[in-house]
């Protein structure tokens, strides 16, 4: 097979064929002849124009793990257990509209293999479960609701397959190939194709039940794979792997770096790079923030309590739009195959608050003056004009000019919006922003990156007769597309639900006996801020905890927390040994494995023990870290009965 390159592929053509559909984003190349600025550095193609227009959607993450409770399927699950009992994708995509979502992006394919569409290619599908008796297409429904909803549709085909027998073979590569085929040809026009990183491991696979490991470069020939996708969707972006046309951010917390260039070096990132990209870098490549309205990626009945509120979403609008990426919010339909009320609530009030806030722009009536204009058609009133096809300019050696907006009186704002023309590249290195009460000019904010937008929000609500936009420093002339003021109209508070504490143990019936470190307790004390921490070298540092029960327990299993600290230098662990004794003297090990993508997700693991066991004292030993830092960190740990 042979191996096509990223530059290849643009240099085929791919890219200018787009632009004719350029439009459909709302950014358009206009140039007026001699006149406009050339493009500095990256730009980005067509589809990528179009895909940041759309900011904000949603992820949906349903299958059989929805039904066991898990976070990743082992592959051996009865298709039968896909049974959802009032599944309603006009009720999902509903309350994702709601929120101001403006996509879904569903997991047709997990990595258990578990397919929600009726392909013939494998036994492991929707059409052997009771979902409509057989004859269902849960991605069909989706993309119909979608539709109707008039929401973009976009689909998640994770590579890893625990379930097919050929996986890490050859055999495999062309059953993925012919799903990404089906999927790309029967469901209408995809906005995005998402590819999981995660990859290889221990599995079903077709009943040998062992560890497969690969590379994943190599094995898939990632090039070759987005070339497939674009052959049949050329406006959809793929996801993550170098090559594609969207990256990963760097964490599942939904959080991007300050600043996040969109651009990016030309070799596989690591998380940090992928969190605040690299200025100048030869590859558009901008960031998408994935993260869920829960702490976990499937539905789990005990986190109904821990729902994002609406106060935690304005923080995250904060951190990954207004830095200018766009953010997939996932939203884990229940056993119904529904949203569970709590998310409904909080989507519906921070979609309300939000509309309100963007809907009136405090800048509108003002009169915009610079020191510098490029010249006819390059006005400073091309920021208030709402046009993303019109942008302020100035002549090619002016790279530090200042504009004015002469506000109309009384106007009082706490949010400063700006973007910056993308077609022409990512321009401007820092900015500042200086308001004139009456009394002069003061600054007010200040930062690093605009390119698709930056919004700031100020502490307090300002009311300015003028407000500055000034240019501190830039690598070639500027070309802003807006500048827009508005208030944040604060999102109805959402109650939710009381803790579920039926079957998990409370701290006042566990002690700690004996732990590595001097921080263990902070795993009893319910708060996720504080952290048991210990260093770790090497798999040869086992950090232990041993917990004694006030009265003996018949126990189910535990959940862990993980530290929930982005970009530090600890991690979760990557395996445990659980062991159990009556009488502290004699053990016997109730389970032991890895914990499944908490390095990315630090979401909590929840570990059902295949056998119930009487226990007095609990012992946990750790082996390893999830990710090459220096110390592990685990923010809390529950037993349940």
């Amino acid at each position: 097979m042979s191996i096509i390159t990223r530059r290849a592929m643009l240099a085929s053509g791919l890219a200018s064929g787009l632009a004719s559909t350029a439009s459909s984003s709302g950014w358009a190349r206009k140039p007026s002849p001699g006149t406009s600025p050339a493009p500095w550095g990256a730009t980005p193609s067509p589809r990528q124009l179009a895909w940041h227009a759309r900011e904000q959607y949603a992820f949906v993450h349903f299958s059989i793990n929805t039904f066991t409770d898990r976070e990743w399927g082992y592959g051996d699950e009865d298709p039968k257990l896909f049974a959802p009992t009032d599944f309603s994708a006009d009720q999902i995509v509903g309350a994702a509209k709601a929120g101001g979502l403006r996509g879904i992006v569903l997991t047709a394919k997990h990595h258990d293999g578990f397919c929600l569409w009726p392909t013939m290619l494998t036994e492991h599908c929707v059409r052997n479960s009771p979902f409509r008796d057989g004859k269902g297409d849960v991605v069909r429904e989706f993309e119909q609701a979608a539709r109707r909803a008039g929401l973009d549709f976009g689909l998640y085909l994770s590579p890893w397959d625990r379930n097919h027998a050929e996986y890490g073979r050859p055999g495999y590569l062309d059953y993925y190939r012919k799903q990404i085929v089906e999927l790309c040809t029967r469901y209408g026009q995809l906005f995005e194709f998402w590819f999981d990183g995660a990859n290889g491991g221990d599995g079903y696979y077709g009943g040998a039940r062992e560890t497969r490991k690969i590379n994943s470069e190599t094995y898939y020939n990632w090039p070759s794979i987005f070339a497939l996708v674009h052959q049949h969707q050329p406006m959809a972006c793929t996801f993550e792997p170098l090559g594609s046309d969207v990256r990963w951010v760097g964490n599942e917390d939904g959080v991007a770096g300050d600043p996040c260039w969109p651009t990016m070096a030309n070799r596989k990132p690591s998380q940090a790079d992928g969190n605040a990209g690299l200025r100048n870098g030869p590859l558009w490549w901008p960031a998408e923030t994935n993260t869920s309205i829960r702490p976990g990626w499937f539905y789990h009945a005990d986190e109904d309590a821990k729902v994002k509120d609406p106060e935690r979403m304005l923080q995250l609008f904060d951190e990954s739009i207004a830095r200018g990426t766009n953010l997939i919010l996932n939203l884990p339909p229940d056993r119904r195959g529904r949203l569970a009320d709590p998310d409904v609530a909080v989507l519906q009030a921070f979609g309300i608050a939000q509309r309100a806030t963007f809907a009136d722009n405090r800048a509108t009536g003002a009169i915009a003056s610079a020191d510098h204009i490029r010249g006819p058609g390059f006005a400073a009133a091309n920021v208030l004009d709402r046009s993303p096809e019109s942008y302020w300019s100035t002549p090619d050696a002016v790279h530090t000019p200042t504009l004015v907006l002469d506000l109309p009186p009384g106007r009082s704002f706490d949010l400063v919006r700006i973007r910056e023309f993308l077609p022409l590249g990512v321009r401007v290195d820092r900015f500042a922003i200086d308001v004139d009460r009456g009394k002069g000019w003061s600054e007010i904010a200040s930062g690093t990156c605009i390119a698709a937008q930056r919004v700031v929000r100020l502490p307090a609500p300002v009311v300015a007769r003028r407000l500055r936009l000034r240019i501190v420093a830039a690598q070639a002339c500027p070309a802003i597309s807006e500048i827009a003021l508005f208030r944040q109209i604060a999102p109805i508070a959402v109650a939710l639900p009381a803790a579920r504490s039926r079957d998990v143990l409370q701290p006042s019936e566990i002690s700690i006996v004996s732990a590595s470190g001097q921080t263990a307790g902070a795993v009893l004390d319910n708060d996720s801020n504080t952290v048991w921490q210990v260093p770790v070298a090497s798999t040869a540092d086992r950090p232990t905890v041993t917990f004694k029960l006030t009265t003996p327990q018949h126990l189910a299993g535990f959940i862990l927390t993980p530290s929930r600290a982005v970009m530090t230098d600890t991690a979760p662990p990557k395996r445990f040994l659980v062991e159990t004794s009556l009488d502290g003297r004699t053990w016997v090990k109730a389970a032991a494995d890895e914990f499944s993508n908490i390095a990315n997700a630090l979401s909590p693991q929840r570990i059902v023990f295949d056998t119930k066991i009487d226990a007095v004292y609990v012992r946990m030993t750790f082996i390893g870290l999830a990710s090459p830092k220096t110390y592990m960190a685990i923010a809390g740990i529950d037993l349940f009965r």
